[in-house]
């Protein structure tokens, strides 16, 4: 038998005010009426944590304090979210595509959304390498049933690339620390799959890295300096860390729900990890012996 890895226990860094929760009228998402769905932690330079809501179409920052504030409100179902190294911030979108965030005004304006002609199925999350390639995952409704999700690249100079076009409902994504694998989450299949990229932009052979079991599927994820993934597994209120190898190091368990979304690391030292719960509209926080990968907004 295998030994459990050991189990990290998390605290609540923040907690969605009554007063920003849709709690006369809630709206559906992922099939069940909620005052709040949280996803698309990202940090800026100054420490502040901006989130999404997605079924009010809402971003709001949080100060290092955890003070809620509402940045912007439009209509849309805004998921993943990355900031640029310029400082602009771009949001993956469900609904309207590939936007960019204005937070001065609280306006978000339309990026990508028809592609060659033909709109997304449902973009879900972003990431940049430090090149200044965008990858974004086009989820959609796709399932084993209809495999049929994409992966794309929007090249620094404009040029969009699909990569992949065969997967059952990707989600969250992360590039190792030099960049030359991508670990893509793929909710529907329970797994993690290795695309490895090379330096002509193409790429080698595409496989399962980590088969899970169990929840849901995995979601968002973060990869620290030592390329260790940190898989958020939703329906099983836990964050799994495994090493580069593939190994199980540790549970990250959530202490409120079991809707654990998405993660980024934050503070000085990057040593933690801050987690979407989106069950309760929390955020939790556990501290890490590695620190996070530096983003490529804080190059």
């Amino acid at each position: 038998m295998f030994a459990a890895p050991p189990v990290i226990e998390t605290e609540i860094f923040a907690r969605i005010p009554d007063a920003l929760r849709a709690r006369e009228k809630p709206r559906s998402q992922t099939g069940i009426a909620r005052d709040s769905f949280l996803e698309g932690p990202s940090f800026d330079r100054d420490g502040n944590l901006y989130v999404t809501n997605i079924p009010y179409g809402q971003i709001f920052r949080v100060s290092p304090k955890g003070e809620f504030t509402l940045v912007a409100t439009y209509d849309g179902e805004p998921n993943g979210l990355k900031i640029h190294k310029d400082g602009r911030i771009f949001i993956a979108d469900h609904q309207q595509g590939l936007l960019l965030l204005d937070r001065d005004r609280g306006r978000v304006s339309v990026l990508l959304d028809r592609p060659h002609g033909e709109r997304f199925k449902g973009l879900n999350d972003l990431l940049f390498a430090r090149s200044g390639d965008l990858y974004f995952t086009d989820q959609g409704e796709s399932d084993q049933r209809d495999p049929t999700g994409r992966l794309y690249r929007l090249k620094a100079d404009g040029r969009l690339e699909l990569l992949l076009s065969n997967v059952p409902s990707p989600n969250g994504l992360v590039l190792t620390p030099d960049e030359s694998i991508l670990y893509l989450a793929v909710t529907r299949a329970n797994a993690i799959w290795r695309v490895p990229l090379f330096a002509d932009g193409s790429m080698g052979r595409v496989g399962v890295f980590i088969q899970m079991s169990g929840g849901i599927g995995p979601d968002g994820m973060a990869i620290d300096e030592e390329g260790n993934i940190a898989v958020c597994h939703v329906g099983m209120g836990s964050v799994w860390l495994f090493s580069r190898e593939g190994r199980p190091l540790a549970e990250i368990r959530s202490s409120t729900g079991l809707l654990t979304t998405n993660a980024a690391y934050g503070e000085p030292e990057r040593k933690t990890l801050f987690i979407t719960e989106s069950e309760s509209g929390t955020i939790l926080k556990a501290e890490l012996p590695v620190p996070g990968k530096v983003m490529a907004s804080h190059l």
